[in-house]
């Protein structure tokens, strides 16, 4: 058999490294290394009452402050599209600190939590003294 160009010195190609053939039995979906963040559903994983009833329209007290919280700060400060950090300072300032264990699992994050009455420590105001008040 006529070897292809892109085939290495053992006869694999490069191209299709890490990718698991559907006959051999392994679930592609149960990898190593899985957050807690996966969002997929099949057999056995159904969307929670939180995430259904949020994506029907039935938002949480919650969800609907966060949401309304957004939506100020998108029009106090004419953004369309806030960063990942103007999201974390509303979440902040709408009074959320960590303070359980994380149930994720993040490679190479170090797990922390704070006092629940911690400050936000995302704004910081000068005085005309030159002092800073949190």
């Amino acid at each position: 058999m006529p070897r292809n160009e892109s085939q290495s010195d053992d006869g694999s190609d490069p191209r299709f490294e890490g990718v698991v053939d559907r006959r051999s039995g392994v679930d592609r979906r149960a990898r190593e290394g899985d957050t807690g963040l996966e969002r997929r559903r099949g057999p056995g994983r159904r969307r929670t009452d939180f995430m259904k009833n949020a994506e029907e329209g039935e938002l949480t007290d919650e969800q609907f402050l966060f949401v309304m919280a957004i939506e100020a700060f998108k029009k106090a400060n004419g953004k369309t599209f806030p960063t990942w950090t103007d999201v974390l300072e509303v979440i902040r300032l709408l009074g959320y600190r960590k303070t359980c264990a994380s149930e994720l699992n993040l490679p190479r994050m170090e797990d922390w939590q704070e006092k629940s009455d911690a400050p936000s420590n995302v704004r910081t105001i000068s005085t005309p003294t030159g002092n800073i008040i949190e």
